[in-house]
């Protein structure tokens, strides 16, 4: 075994793993000689079972073309791994063909096992997805790993989203036009460059807005506007921009989440072009985006209701394919976002305009886009402040309202939330100053009660209705975080310290429960502190992002956290969350039974086991700085 760990920590990107895991892979090791030269395994056929680490010999690795030449030879000596990439990004089929030379010796990772490494540790995933990255852009080795079956039959091509950068991409060059111009120069201007979206542009040359041809519809024809007026007049705004380094799965997430079409790519302070959306889910198939786009087109409830239904199956496909948690809580975020704002939009329909205006926002994991699928409502709404007269028959609109929308998203799946955390409830359905003195007195009335009250509602985000409301609002509650706030925190801290990781007193086995005749932890619970800690941080420091893992890169872009602390956070975090999306999904699919936050340790891999460990011991080392930090004693 001291052979092989020495071995192992010269071996990349293994020695990027702690010691005591490395321990652990050790045991998991099986040992493979090959005393003859022969074919191990055939491009895009032979499925892998396991993660080859040559220890002596060599795997000769090509492509065949269509003639069966070899192509794009490459030799895998002592000290290299095969196998990752095909793994995460190929369905388990090997990329290429494989030659095993006579006198070969390996080791053998289980794919199980190899999967189980890259969730718990980014760097080690990050590796082989980065191989990847780099190789693709290569045109002929990304010439060979085209997929040859039908995109539908195949989500390599929904997988490169995940490792590939805006930057690789062809974007659309802009073209643009003065805000002086009148409207039928604009169309000419668009007909002639045959694109759908023109950027208008101030005296400066900057883009100030966009006209499409859905704009020329109808605000132009559709109205029978003077198609002289100048461009500005009909020009739609915001824009939405994105930085050239984003990676392709952020830029369709930000375009559903803010209804946009078409996307500004950023290159430092200049627009280097643009992306569409049309032209991306074109290439995607059965990917998780055009699900969302599906969704996003359904026509009424049960339609919605069938698709919700289908989303175990879309993250159980992304957590095989070594997708990471937090992207996948963003697609099952996304997911509950169109339904809610269809659900929304067909009330409306129904029950016509709004007395007030008025904003839906959403709480909780929901708020925080941390989703995962077990589930429930946490809603709110604000609605503009009224006269005395109209008061009382404004909040019962808005009630009525919000309990129809509240009944169908739980007949969809998205069920009613036990705690009450719905606009239906009369305590979360106000008016605009309401808030404002809901938060005030949360704040400054501080006890234990209010401040798990207000954990909620801080993770508020807007979802539907006039953003302005709720940007007053946010206005506010900065303002409030301005004030002494000693009190309030000390409760906050208080709060996230209730809960403690599930590790016996000398760390070395878990504490469980009963549950159903077997002795479980909840994972959950393991994972509110670093909810809840991270939380009281943003609070202290008015940030207001509300997803944990964008709070965490906050302050640690502060220098609220050091960068190692941060990495140690965010993988424990999202390692947790993995499993916690791993376990629902099987539970759904295989087991056709409810999902639960469960884990018995028994049913643990040694690895597992031992990164559980680790990542307990992690956030008890968090609570004990957040008790010197904030509560003053230890």
């Amino acid at each position: 075994m001291d052979n092989r760990l020495t071995f192992l920590r010269t071996v990349a990107p293994f020695n990027l793993l702690p010691e005591e895991v490395l321990l652990g892979v050790v045991g998991l090791l099986v040992e493979e000689q090959h005393p003859r030269e022969a074919l191990l395994y055939q491009q895009d056929i032979s499925k892998l079972r396991h993660l080859d680490i040559v220890v002596e010999g060599e795997y000769e690795t090509f492509f065949y073309d269509s003639e069966q030449h070899k192509r794009l030879p490459e030799a895998y000596g002592p000290g290299t791994c095969y196998g990752g990439m095909s793994i995460l990004l190929n369905k388990k089929r090997s990329l290429r063909t494989v030659v095993v030379h006579k006198g070969t010796r390996v080791l053998q990772l289980p794919r199980r096992d190899f999967r189980a490494l890259c969730q718990a540790y980014e760097p080690f995933f990050h590796y082989f997805t980065a191989r990847y990255g780099e190789r693709m852009l290569d045109e002929e080795y990304a010439h060979f790993v085209k997929p040859a079956s039908p995109p539908e039959q195949n989500f390599l091509v929904a997988d490169q989203l995940f490792s590939r950068r805006i930057q690789t991409l062809e974007v659309r060059r802009l073209v643009t036009c003065p805000s002086t111009e009148p409207i039928y120069e604009a169309a000419r201007r668009m007909g002639a460059a045959k694109v759908s979206c023109l950027f208008v542009t101030d005296a400066a040359g900057g883009v100030v807005g966009y006209c499409t041809d859905i704009t020329m519809r109808d605000t132009v024809v559709a109205q029978r506007r003077d198609a002289s007026e100048p461009v500005l007049a009909i020009a739609a705004t915001p824009l939405v921009s994105i930085s050239d380094q984003a990676f392709v799965y952020e830029a369709i997430l930000l375009m559903f989440q803010t209804k946009t079409r078409y996307l500004l790519v950023e290159r430092g302070t200049e627009y280097v072009g643009f992306l569409s959306r049309n032209k991306l889910l074109s290439d995607l198939a059965q990917s998780p985006f055009m699900f969302i786009q599906a969704v996003k087109l359904a026509q009424g409830s049960p339609e919605l209701k069938r698709r919700w239904e289908m989303v175990p199956d879309i993250v159980n496909q992304l957590l095989s394919r070594g997708v990471k948690a937090d992207i996948v809580n963003q697609v099952i975020s996304t997911v509950a976002d169109t339904i809610a704002v269809k659900v929304i939009e067909n009330v409306m329909a129904e029950r016509g305009p709004a007395p007030a205006r008025f904003v839906f926002m959403v709480l909780g994991s929901e708020g925080r886009q941390e989703q995962t699928l077990l589930t429930d409502q946490d809603n709110a709404i604000i609605y503009e402040d009224k006269a005395n007269e109209q008061r009382e028959l404004v909040r019962a609109w808005f009630l009525r309202f919000a309990t129809e929308v509240s009944d169908q998203l739980d007949h969809i799946g998205l069920h009613h939330c036990t705690g009450g955390y719905m606009a239906k409830n009369p305590k979360w359905t106000h008016s605009l100053s309401h808030w404002k003195r809901n938060y005030h007195q949360w704040m400054s009335e501080s006890n234990p009660e209010t401040v798990m009250q207000f954990a909620t509602f801080f993770d508020c985000r807007y979802l539907y209705g006039e953003k302005p409301l709720f940007d007053e609002l946010q206005a506010y509650l900065h303002q409030e975080l301005t004030q002494p706030l000693d009190r309030f925190l000390f409760f906050m801290a208080k709060n996230a310290l209730q809960y403690e990781p599930p590790l016996t007193s000398f760390l070395r086995n878990f504490r469980t429960f009963e549950q159903a005749g077997q002795q479980v932890f909840d994972l959950k619970k393991a994972m509110t502190p670093i909810v809840d800690l991270v939380r009281v941080y943003a609070l202290q420091h008015q940030i207001f992002r509300t997803n944990t893992g964008q709070r965490l890169a906050q302050l640690q872009k502060q220098g609220v956290f050091k960068e190692q602390q941060y990495r140690e956070l965010l993988q424990a975090y999202y390692y947790l969350m993995g499993m916690r999306l791993q376990q629902q999904a099987r539970q759904i699919i295989n087991d056709h039974s409810a999902p639960t936050n469960y884990v018995d340790p028994v049913a643990l891999t040694q690895v597992e086991q031992v990164t559980l460990k680790e990542i307990f011991k992690v956030i008890a080392d968090f609570q004990l700085k957040i008790k010197v930090n904030f509560t003053k004693s230890l």
